[in-house]
């Protein structure tokens, strides 16, 4: 992390870009408290009550108008109920008429809805675009949308981070021998293969198939030599686990020495922490996108921090700065 990025940012004083406002919603309190300990900022003051019957109340608690605010909100489980109170920050910001809202969404689970693959489905992730745009936000921070081209469903500007550099950082530590890096499936093969150029290292592939939305995903083959090598299994987001799982029965099947994996969002559903803790997997690694978990983690389970690349990303679009460097793997 710089040290040059603590700075005096909620000082109004010669700021010309108006004071930065950063406020969490229920989602993502300890990332956003962890963004602002990298800012040198305390979070501002707000507050969120959900009702009886399930009606969801914000309201800020500090004068935001001509600030420069950014709303740290994922949309995580329950995952209706984070997006509609991240809708409604944006427009009490907007009523409040702060200068500019970012809303920041480390984990934007509609983005597996990004295509019509079947009849008379909804694009999921457009309509949601078109909810945030509507709203009244001015850009969208992110991490890891599962596609890429996400970004175009939005008309305002979109700054899509990537986890993969503290990953690989973290990997690159533990100076595994014989390592490849392995992706479940070609979907994710032009993001396996900047791992694989990152660690100096080979790609292998998955060829998996998966008959319905509720059923585990079959591992067919492997292109590739996995056979006395330590094997990286890389991802975007796990639910279940099950990809991964099956990914890493097929590795070790083929004489792969020791399994690991690393994904940016651990979703994790009911069951998935005894599911991991039987697999072959070593060790899984994960970022603190996501907070709220149905159950403990596996004891293989790793979590490391993103927050200095969201307050790097945050720090840039305040100061009007280019994030691109934030992209440079």
């Amino acid at each position: 992390m710089d040290k040059s990025l603590v700075c005096n940012a909620s000082s109004k004083d010669n700021d010309p870009f108006g004071e930065l406002k950063i406020f969490s919603g229920k989602a993502s309190k300890s990332l956003a408290s962890e963004i602002g300990a990298k800012l040198g900022i305390e979070l501002a003051q707000s507050e969120t009550k959900t009702f009886s019957e399930g009606n969801v109340f914000v309201r800020v608690l500090e004068n935001v108008r001509g600030r420069d605010v950014f709303i740290i909100q994922g949309t995580e489980y329950p995952v209706n109920d984070n997006f509609m109170e991240l809708l409604f920050w944006i427009d009490a910001f907007r009523r409040a008429s702060a200068t500019q809202v970012t809303a920041v969404i480390p984990f934007f689970s509609y983005a597996k809805g990004d295509k019509k693959d079947e009849p008379r489905v909804s694009i999921r992730a457009r309509v949601c675009a078109d909810a945030i745009e509507a709203a009244g936000a001015d850009r969208v921070l992110t991490m890891d949308l599962h596609s890429p081209q996400i970004q175009g469903f939005f008309k305002i500007p979109v700054d899509h981070l990537y986890a993969m550099p503290v990953l690989v950082d973290y990997f690159r530590k533990k100076q595994i021998p014989d390592l490849v890096v392995a992706a479940p499936d070609v979907g994710f093969g032009k993001q396996a293969y900047r791992y694989a150029q990152m660690m100096h290292t080979n790609v292998v592939f998955g060829n998996k198939v998966r008959h319905s939305h509720d059923e585990k995903a079959e591992m067919l083959d492997i292109v590739g030599q996995v056979e006395g090598k330590n094997v990286l299994i890389v991802d975007d987001f796990t639910i279940s686990g099950g990809t991964l799982i099956e990914m890493a029965k097929a590795c070790k099947e083929r004489g792969a020495l020791d399994v690991y994996a690393c994904v940016s969002h651990g979703v994790f559903s009911k069951g998935s922490a005894e599911k991991i803790a039987r697999s072959p997997i070593k060790e899984l690694v994960l970022t603190d996108t996501i907070g709220h978990r149905f159950e403990p983690l596996a004891p293989c389970c790793k979590v490391i921090s993103v927050a200095g690349l969201f307050a790097e990303a945050i720090q840039s679009i305040h100061r009007r700065e280019s994030v691109s460097r934030l992209f440079d793997f």
